[in-house]
C-alpha cells in the first residue's frame, strides 16, 4: 500500500477528511521549505502538496504566482526541490509527498530521470497541471511504474468524456477545482457537493477540493463532502505574512486552526 493509500485508509476507518496543504517551494526562502512541510505536519497535515516553481503558473492567482516568482529569483528549481522531500524524508517516512506544477521543468530534466529522482527522494505523486489527461497515458503509466500516483485534476467545465478521462488514469486521489478560473477566488458549496457526489458515483478514489478554501468554515464545509481539503492561496498568504523566519510556526498554527474545525462537531466548526 502506498503512502497516499495508507494515509486516506487511516483517515477513512477514523472518520476524519484529509487536510492538503500546499506551499511553494523556496518560499519564503531557500532554507525555510523542510522546516514549512515539518511544521504543516505537526499542525494536523495528513498530505503535503510541494509546488514547483515556475515562469508561467497559469492555473494559478496573483498569490502563487508571486511565490512562484520570488523562489525562482532564489534559484529554486526542480532539482531543489526532489532535494527537499529528500531532506525531509530523513526525518518523515509517513506523510505523503505530492509534487504540484507544470510540465516545462519535468520535461526539462527527462520524464524518466525525473521518475526515477523523485521515486529516490520519496515523492508519492505528481499533478502537472498542464498536461492533458488524453495525452497522460504514457507519462502516467512511467509514474506509476516507479510508484508515483499521478494525479489530476477536475473543474465545474469538466465534461463527461474528461471525467472518464480522467479517471481511467488517476491514481492516489483526484483533484476536483471547486472555482472556474485561476486560485484564491470564492465557492458555490452546493455545486462543489453536487460535483463530487457525481465523480465519487464514478470511482472508488478519494477526492479532495481545492481552489477558495480559506477559514475553519470554508474547510469545514468542503469536508462534509470531500475526502479532502485542499489549502494554497491563504496558506501562502499566512506564510508572507511576516518575517521569513517565523514562516513554519505561522504555518503551523494556520494548519491546526483548520484541522481542529475539521475535527470539530458541525455546532462548532467556526
Amino acid at each position: 500500500m502506498s503512502r497516499i493509500e495508507a494515509a486516506f485508509a487511516r483517515l477513512r476507518s477514523a472518520g476524519r477528511t484529509a487536510l492538503v496543504p500546499y506551499v511553494t517551494s523556496g518560499h519564503p526562502a531557500r532554507n525555510a521549505t523542510v522546516p514549512i512541510m515539518q511544521a504543516l505536519v505537526a499542525g494536523g497535515a495528513d498530505v503535503i502538496e510541494l509546488g514547483v516553481p515556475f515562469s508561467d503558473p497559469m492555473a494559478d492567482g496573483p498569490t502563487i504566482q508571486r511565490a512562484n516568482e520570488q523562489a525562482l529569483a532564489l534559484g529554486v528549481g526542480l532539482r531543489d526541490v526532489l532535494g527537499y522531500v529528500k531532506s525531509f524524508r530523513t526525518q518523515d517516512d509517513v506523510t505523503p509527498i505530492v509534487l504540484m506544477g507544470y510540465a516545462n521543468p519535468i520535461e526539462r530534466m527527462g520524464a524518466e530521470r525525473f521518475a526515477d529522482e523523485a521515486r529516490s527522494a520519496g515523492v508519492d505523486g505528481v499533478i502537472v497541471v498542464d498536461y492533458p489527461p488524453v495525452e497522460s497515458q504514457a507519462f502516467a503509466a512511467l509514474m506509476g511504474s516507479r510508484g508515483i500516483d499521478p494525479i489530476f485534476l477536475l473543474a465545474p467545465t469538466s465534461t463527461d468524456e474528461r471525467i472518464t478521462e480522467v479517471l481511467t488514469l488517476a491514481r492516489g486521489y483526484v483533484y476536483y477545482v471547486s472555482l472556474k478560473g485561476i486560485t484564491g477566488g470564492t465557492m458555490d458549496i452546493d455545486d462543489v457537493r453536487r460535483r463530487v457526489d457525481l465523480i465519487k458515483s464514478r470511482t472508488g478514489l478519494p477526492v479532495g477540493v481545492g481552489f477558495g478554501i480559506r477559514d475553519g468554515a470554508t474547510a469545514r464545509a468542503v469536508g462534509e463532502v470531500a475526502d479532502a481539503v485542499i489549502i494554497g492561496t491563504r496558506m501562502i498568504q499566512v506564510i508572507e505574512d511576516g518575517d521569513p523566519a517565523g514562516a513554519p510556526e505561522r504555518a503551523r498554527q494556520f494548519t491546526a486552526g483548520i484541522r481542529q474545525a475539521l475535527d470539530a462537531p458541525a455546532a462548532v466548526a467556526n
